[in-house]
């Protein structure tokens, strides 16, 4: 009896090389390289919870991140707003948890790594409306008419 050739054999290389060459390319994430763009590369990963499950609160969170940018230590919470209820501040601290695990590690480059290892960042999240600042004029700011 004949040895039966394996009729798949001369398809599975080929099909390996064109799933890896023509497979989604994956974009390598942009390098951090300063402090702004820490904070904004945390921000952009923030979803505050829908306005049914929690009232808007602001929150400020204090997180220290190692060289390779992987959260050091345990995140802790500094600031919440005053008029927030208990519901509130256990859905905002678990939005802000949530966004600290979807952006971390963070991609800093080797020279920001070195600076900022170890060091506290406090990242705070604005959610309530702020009625816009007053116009005021005060009297020395006129231009003078005569």
């Amino acid at each position: 009896m004949a040895a039966r050739s394996k009729p798949l054999a001369w398809f599975a290389a080929p099909l390996a090389v064109w799933l890896t060459l023509s497979g989604p390319v994956a974009a390598e994430p942009e390098q951090l390289n300063t402090i702004r763009d820490v904070v904004l590369a945390i921000h952009r990963c923030w979803r505050p919870p829908p306005p049914d499950k929690a009232g808007p609160i602001d929150i400020t969170v204090i997180v220290s991140f190692n060289r390779e940018g992987a959260i050091l230590g345990h995140p802790r919470i500094s600031y919440e707003s005053q008029e927030a209820t208990d519901n509130d501040r256990i859905a905002y601290r678990v939005a802000v948890m949530e966004a600290l695990q979807r952006c971390t590690p963070m991609p800093f480059t080797e020279s920001l790594g070195g600076a900022v290892a170890g060091r506290p960042f406090a990242i705070p999240f604005r959610n309530k409306k702020y009625p816009p600042r007053s116009q005021e004029k005060r009297a020395w700011l006129l231009p003078k008419i005569l």
